[in-house]
């Protein structure tokens, strides 16, 4: 793959663990707001931590992690894995993230742990890594019309139990998202 004309991200496992950030991560790539991209082994971070602090979901978890994939054209970053022993960062288990990022012509790593993504060591690979609320709130401020659509559509998909726009708005900010937040109920009213 030569790359995507989009701006590409490749999306942490610890944005994937909280089931509202995902969703709301990959609504935004489903409208094509962005390219979203992750490894298996991505997946199976997120999945295992979700599978052990809520064991009611493990069977769940296959069919969501098929559904992602099939959902996101170009999500699976493969053939990454020899660029991992020549990385530096400060937690060496995060160096198939960086190679993902890089195998996958990525912009960014959407991430929470900025600290183990310090900019001296994405530079020279044309890469940032960006907090999931700062990721959203570009989104929503680079394409506002569409943004909010994708955040309408999710809203709409939600019915176990269906949210007001304030209860989701709400939700999200409890999932690390208060700048996002704070400027959906600016826009309440169209989600």
């Amino acid at each position: 793959m030569a790359g995507s004309s989009q701006y590409t991200a490749v999306l942490d496992a610890n944005t994937l663990y909280p089931a509202p950030l995902r969703d709301l991560l990959l609504s935004l790539a489903v409208d094509s707001l962005y390219h979203a991209r992750w490894t298996a082994r991505i997946h199976e971070e997120w999945v295992r931590n979700l599978a052990r602090n809520r064991p009611e979901l493990e069977v769940q978890l296959g069919a969501l992690v098929e559904l992602m994939n099939r959902s996101v054209p170009d999500c699976l970053v493969e053939n990454y894995e020899g660029l991992i022993a020549g990385l530096v960062l400060p937690d060496p288990d995060d160096r198939h993230v960086l190679a993902a990022a890089i195998a996958g012509h990525a912009d960014a790593i959407v991430t929470f742990n900025l600290k183990d993504f310090p900019a001296d060591a994405l530079d020279a690979h044309q890469i940032e890594a960006i907090h999931p609320d700062d990721f959203v709130l570009n989104q929503l401020e680079l394409r506002p019309y569409e943004a909010l659509a994708a955040v309408k559509k999710m809203r709409a998909r939600l019915n176990r139990p269906p949210q007001t726009a304030a209860e989701l708005i709400a939700t999200l900010e409890r999932s690390g998202l208060p700048a996002s937040a704070t400027h959906l109920r600016q826009a309440q009213a169209l989600i």
